[in-house]
Parts: structure tokens; C-alpha cells; sequence
């Protein structure tokens, strides 16, 4: 048990379709989101387009070929998503699981399910344009949103980094020049919750304007923490806060700057043990996961800020070129109880304490130029530069704390320090051609250049020495380049069918695994490559009333990274690739409706995963150096597992979401509105291994949430209830812990728009 935690510590940070959605809202649209939240979406009616940003142009969701969902502002308030872990309710084939610092956000199942900074993402994250931290430092709130576009399947020819499963692409409310006008909102809910919320835009004549937007929040802890621990363990207080400026000195040019500021202090990270062992068996924790029971300090927090610059300039031919620069520095801390117990520490499991302070900054570089949309022949054309540095300080910045106790005085303690800084330099074109009345070919390429490097030091401590009792140092660096594509055929029927299909391939960038206490030479691992297929339908009906998106994916990865117990030196954990290909196959649907008074949508997937051949041990049972398990030819024991053809953590073969909404009129300007929303995610893995005795099954999520919304004039009152059956649920494994999902939260919501 002791190796486990101590592998899986020193992995951690160095080893190192649209939804619900109204007619898409201008960027500079202010809004204000609770009254929106009664609107009853009658835009959609006339036929207008619900809008994708992502491929650098506005297009249209129903004839853009890309299995894609779109929330706007007014829908993430409508269905209770305040946050990226509230997202996977409102997203088909989505989940998001936070497991700690990290989260594990998997479209498809594929992104990141390992919380190690060795491992790049799979789904990319971008905050109005730039990618954000990969995987860490996601705990941004949603505040004064324009909309969230989610793009399923391999993304890269267009835009910024290159993602295997996926993207999603959050875009702020912009300044606009028309009028001074914004929103104040006021929410209270049980747990003592306070959230204060806002936004001004204030014009400066025809060419300028300033933006202000702040988020405020207040909640104490979900969690009943028994044992001897300190701090404020799952109390949450959050401070954002974001500035825009927009200046458009002639109709060609535009610039325009933000700046936003997180500091979330969640108070630690309450777990639970997964499992017991009783007379040497193993026994699956099955108490409510809210029930937590810790002997060490818990606190925790993130802080991080970002500034963006985009500039735009129109040529007179209508071609535009623009740029999107970006830099991002944040910290994150934690201190966490690492076996999620109060009990005394034995000889094999000694009390744990794992503690972090760790620091990453990111620059980003962008250059697009973009062809008009008039004409047969459309394209774009792009660069893309990034520079990612992870810092480890010493006297503290991650240390692994095992605590002598009188049975076990002799103990020794993990500490890790040093960089970790990764480049990605890339070039990406798409074009379409108009081949006939409304046939296209489609055509994508992306060449890219990436580095991941060491300079780290591992050390193994005796509290009763002077000096570490182990010393080693890492200094090595990998380059590795790839060369993507994607070719589509996409075939408008006319103005209320589209079908397209496209075969596409992307990368995840390999790395290396970080220096460890056994003594042993860290080893690298390459890249993940996949190549996906894809099929799909859009259509539009009832005189745009209702709008359906219906496809099906077929993915081969090959090179699939995992991080397991290293097969020569069972006390580390190391990331290693799958021989053989992965598959990942499925089919989604989703649908939205609006009749006058009446709105609806719906949402479903259905997946199917295979793991390609592969071994492993599962460390919670021992790592004796005499086990023999090869990762490719094993021999299969009841120790040196055999994992090929299992599906993929996170992967739930069965996701639904369905809402609706109901707005009866109060007279001339009052409007009351019901909404209910139901969503489902399947049982599924949190660990390869499967071992449900070990509580690797995360049990299915039904999630309801329900808000009633009295609108009149520019005032809006809201009650609403989340997760309103309050099921008690895993929501991640994190090793030997187990970390729940929200239970229901309701309260009261005031808002004015102005």
C-alpha cells in the first residue's frame, strides 16, 4: 500500500449536437443570465442559425461538419453549469471528473484520466481563443459567458493545439459601443451559499469600449469531516474578476484585450478510502461518500490569472489576418490526507501526508489568416507557438509525508523539485471547394514540432537525518514531430439538410517520466496518434422549430498512454504506451425544439471502448520485484493482469440529458417560466483494473435539476434546486481515495439587467 500511494504521488505532477441552446447570442450582446433563463427561445422560429466560432469563422451548427454542441450564457444558467464539472450534465459523450487538483475531462473517453503533468490532454480547453492549463487550475467559474461550444472527436486543422478527443471553446461577453448597460445578480442557497455577480460596459464613443465583469462566491463544505484534521476542508471562496477593452479605430481594424483573475480557495480535498480490507480480502467502500474521516492537514487553493490579445485586420479583399497572444500564471496548493483514513498507521501504511505548491506559466502565440465565406473555395491558414513551464520549488513544493508513528518510526518521505517545460510549435491549413451545388471537399493539414524536458530532482528523507538517504537527478529532454489530417465530403441537401462524413487524425504529445527514489533512469514515452472516422446528419424542420444532430465515430489510437507500475522497478509508477490499437466507437444524438410558449431539447451517446493488448499489475496488492508481468506479452496471472479489450476509464457506454420549459404569461410584461432537467451518465471505471472490490465502479449519476423563473421588465427571481433528488455519488478515484460529486444545492437568485 505504502508504494502505491508513494508511485502514484510521484506520478502525479512531474512523472512527473447543441443543447438547449436559443439562437447563439452576439459576442457583444449583453445579457443578463437569470432572466434570460425564462426566455422561451422564439428567435428560433424565423429559422435563424445557432453560431460556431471555433474554426476561426462564424458558421452555422447545422452545416458545419463536426459533431459539436452549443451552450450559450442564458442555457448554462438555465441548467445549473456554473463550472467545467457541471458541464458533462449538459454534454453528450462528456465527463468530468474531479479527482483532487486535476480533473479528468474525457470526451468519448479519451483526454486525460491520469493525474500526472507527464500527460498532455486530450481534450483542449480555450478561453476566448487562447488554451488554457492543461488539466490543472480548472476551476474557473462561469461568469458573463457568450456561449460554450464543445467539439467532439480529433480537433487541430483550425485552430491553436492539437487534441485527440476533442475541444471546447468558452467565449466571454466582448465590450460593445451601443449603450452603458450590463446586470447585477444576487444568489443565496443552502450550505450558506453567496454568490454576487455582475457586469458594466460602459462605451467610449463609436471606437471604444471597457467591459467589467466579476463573479463572487461564498459556500461551506459539502462534506462531514470526522478525525483529527485542521483547516477548512471543502469550504469554497472564490474571487474572479475580468476587465475588456474593445477599440475599433476603423472599420478594418480591431483589438481587443482581457485580463481575468481567479482566486479559489476550496479548503482542501475531503476523500474517502475506496475500499477496506478485512481478514485480508478486499471490501469496496460503499458508506456515503460524504462521510469522510482524515488524521492530517487539509487545505487547498488556486490562484492564476490570464491576459489576451486579439487583433484583427480586414483586408479590402476581405481576407483577415489576425493574431491571438496569450500568457497564463498560476499556483496551485494542496495538502491531503493521502489514504483518506484517520486510522493509526501501520508498518505497511504509515499516516500519509501529500503537500504541493506548484507553479505554471504559459505564453501562446497565434496567427490566422482567414478567407472571406463568399465564393467556392474558403480557407485558413495558421501558426501556433506555445511554451508551457512547470515549477516545482524547493522546501516544499511537493513532498510525500509518511509519518513515523510508534509502530513504523522508520519511514521515509518523497520530495520532488525542479522544471518541467514543454514547447509546441505547429503550422494548420483547412480549405473547402465547392465541387458541385452544394457539395464540398474538405481539406486539413497540421505539421507540428513538440518538446517536453526534465531538470528535477527526486529525494528520499529520513526525518532523523541530517541528509536524504537517495539523490537522483533528472536533466533530459524529447523532441517529437507529427504530421495530421483531415479530409471531409460534405453535401448540402438544401437549406434544411446537411449530411458529411470525414476520415481525421490527431496527436497527443509523448514526454517523460520525472525522477523517482528507486534509483532507476526515468524513461520516455511517445506520442498518441488516432485516426477517426466520422458520419453525420443535421436537419432542420417545422419551419426551424426543431433542429436534430445525429452522427456516428469509429477511432483507432495507437500509442496510448497510461501511467501504471513500471515492470522493472515495481516501487514507481511510470507512463507507458498500449501496444496495439485502442478502439473507440459510438453514435450521438441530439434534438431541439421550440414551440412558441414550449422548449425542449434532448441529448444522448452510446459508446463502446476496447483497450489494445496490454499487462499490468495492480499495485494495491504488493509489488514484490518477483512478480514477472511484461506490458506486452505478460504471462497473464492472477497478479499480472491482463487488460486487453477493456474500456476505457471514464467512458460510460450510456449518457442521456433531456429539459424543458414552459412560459406562461402574467399580463402585459410578467412571465413565469418552469424548467426541469434530467440528466443520466451509465456506471462506468474509474481504473483500468476494473476491480469492483477495490471500488473501481462508479456507480450511474441521475442528476434533476429544476429552477422556476419570474420574469418582469429587467427584473428576474429565480428558485431553483440542483441534483434535487440529492443522490449521494462517487464522482472520481484518485488512487486509493474516492472523491464525491455535489449533493443537491437550491436557493434563491435576484438579478436585474440594465
Amino acid at each position: 500500500m505504502r508504494k502505491f500511494l508513494l508511485s502514484a504521488s510521484v506520478c502525479a505532477m512531474m512523472s512527473a449536437a447543441a443543447q438547449a441552446q436559443t439562437v447563439s447570442a452576439p459576442a457583444d450582446q449583453t445579457t443578463d443570465p437569470a432572466a434570460a433563463a425564462a426566455s422561451t427561445d422564439d428567435q428560433v422560429d424565423t429559422g435563424a442559425d445557432i453560431v460556431v466560432t471555433a474554426e476561426r469563422r462564424s458558421t452555422s451548427l447545422q452545416r458545419t461538419p463536426v459533431a459539436a454542441s452549443v451552450l450559450t450564457g442564458e442555457d448554462l444558467v438555465r441548467k445549473g453549469v456554473n463550472g467545467v464539472e457541471q458541464l458533462q450534465f449538459a454534454t453528450p459523450s462528456l465527463t468530468v471528473n474531479t479527482a483532487g487538483q486535476g480533473n479528468a475531462f474525457n470526451i468519448r473517453g479519451i483526454g486525460k484520466t491520469e493525474q500526472s503533468s507527464s500527460i498532455g490532454v486530450g481534450v483542449i480547453t480555450y478561453r476566448d481563443g487562447v488554451a488554457t492549463f492543461p488539466g490543472y487550475l480548472q476551476s474557473e467559474p462561469y461568469y458573463d459567458i457568450a456561449s460554450v461550444e464543445v467539439l467532439r472527436g480529433p480537433q487541430g486543422t483550425f485552430a491553436g493545439g492539437n487534441a485527440t478527443g476533442g475541444a471546447v471553446f468558452i467565449n466571454e461577453v466582448n465590450p460593445s459601443f451601443d449603450r452603458v448597460k450590463g446586470y447585477a445578480l444576487a444568489q443565496y442557497g443552502n450550505y450558506n451559499q453567496i454568490k454576487l455577480q455582475g457586469a458594466l460596459n460602459i462605451p467610449g464613443g463609436d471606437t471604444l469600449a471597457i467591459r467589467f465583469a466579476g463573479n463572487l462566491e461564498h459556500r461551506d463544505t459539502f462534506y462531514n469531516v470526522s478525525g483529527p484534521w485542521t483547516g477548512n476542508p471543502g469550504d469554497r471562496r472564490d474571487y474572479s474578476a475580468r476587465a475588456s477593452i474593445l477599440w475599433e479605430p476603423t472599420p478594418q481594424l480591431r483589438v481587443l484585450l482581457k485580463g481575468d483573475y481567479n482566486n479559489i480557495n476550496y479548503g482542501g480535498i475531503p476523500a474517502s478510502a475506496a475500499y477496506t480490507i478485512s481478514g485480508g480480502v478486499p471490501i469496496a467502500n460503499t458508506s456515503d461518500p460524504l462521510n469522510v474521516a482524515n488524521n492530517t492537514h487539509l487545505s487547498g487553493g488556486d490562484e492564476f490569472g490570464r491576459v489576451v490579445l486579439n487583433v484583427g485586420y480586414t483586408l479590402d479583399s476581405g481576407i483577415v489576418l489576425r493574431s491571438i497572444s496569450g500568457f497564463q500564471r498560476g499556483t496551485t496548493h494542496v495538502s491531503y490526507d493521502g489514504d483518506g483514513t484517520a486510522a493509526v498507521g501501520t508498518p505497511a501504511a504509515p499516516a500519509i501526508n501529500f503537500r504541493d505548491n506548484i507553479t505554471q506559466e504559459i505564453w501562446s502565440q497565434e496567427v490566422n489568416i482567414i478567407s472571406p465565406d463568399t465564393g467556392p473555395f474558403t480557407w485558413v491558414l495558421g501558426g501556433y507557438y506555445q511554451h508551457d513551464n512547470i515549477t516545482i520549488p524547493p522546501n516544499g513544493g511537493y513532498i510525500v509525508d509518511n509519518t513515523p508513528n510508534s509502530i513504523s518510526p522508520l519511514v521515509f518521505d518523497t520530495i520532488l523539485e525542479g522544471t518541467n517545460p514543454k514547447t509546441a510549435l505547429a503550422g494548420f491549413a483547412q480549405a473547402g471547394y465547392e465541387l458541385s451545388n452544394g457539395l464540398q471537399l474538405q481539406v486539413g493539414a497540421r505539421y507540428s514540432r513538440t518538446t517536453s524536458a526534465n531538470d528535477a530532482v527526486a529525494k528520499a528523507t529520513l526525518p532523523i537525518l541530517p541528509t536524504p538517504i537517495l539523490t537522483l537527478r533528472q536533466q533530459d529532454k524529447v523532441v517529437e514531430k507529427k504530421l495530421n489530417g483531415k479530409v471531409a465530403l460534405n453535401w448540402t441537401v438544401d437549406r434544411n439538410n446537411f449530411f458529411y462524413a470525414f476520415v481525421a487524425t490527431g496527436a497527443k504529445a509523448g514526454g517523460l517520466n520525472g525522477p523517482n527514489t528507486a534509483g532507476i533512469t526515468p524513461r520516455a514515452f511517445e506520442a498518441e496518434d488516432v485516426t477517426d472516422y466520422e458520419l453525420g446528419y443535421k436537419g432542420t424542420f417545422l419551419g426551424g422549430r426543431l433542429r436534430t444532430q445525429l452522427g456516428g465515430y469509429y477511432s483507432e489510437y495507437e500509442n496510448y498512454q497510461i501511467s501504471i507500475v513500471d515492470p522493472d522497478q515495481r516501487s514507481i509508477s511510470s507512463v507507458y504506451n498500449v501496444p496495439g490499437k485502442t478502439k473507440l466507437y459510438g453514435a450521438e444524438l441530439s434534438a431541439q425544439g421550440s414551440f412558441g410558449a414550449l422548449g425542449f431539447d434532448v441529448a444522448a451517446s452510446v459508446s463502446n471502448s476496447k483497450l489494445g493488448t496490454f499487462f499490468a499489475i495492480d499495485p494495491r496488492f504488493g509489488t514484490s520485484a518477483a512478480l514477472v508481468c511484461n506490458a506486452t506479452a505478460g504471462p497473464a496471472t492472477t497478479r499480472c493482469i491482463d487488460l486487453s479489450g477493456r474500456e476505457q476509464a471514464y467512458a460510460p457506454k450510456f449518457t442521456l440529458s433531456a429539459g424543458a420549459q414552459y412560459a406562461i404569461a402574467l399580463g402585459d410584461e410578467a412571465k413565469l417560466t418552469p424548467r426541469v432537467d434530467y440528466a443520466h451518465i451509465a456506471p462506468t471505471f474509474g481504473t483500468l483494473f476494473q476491480n469492483v472490490a477495490l471500488g473501481d465502479r462508479l456507480e450511474a449519476r441521475n442528476i434533476v435539476n429544476a429552477q422556476l423563473t419570474l420574469t418582469t421588465g429587467d427584473w428576474s427571481v429565480a428558485g431553483f434546486g440542483t441534483n434535487i433528488t440529492n443522490q449521494h455519488y462517487v464522482g472520481a478515484i484518485n488512487g486509493v481515495r474516492r472523491l464525491a460529486g455535489a449533493p443537491r444545492q437550491y436557493g434563491l437568485r435576484v438579478s436585474r439587467s440594465f
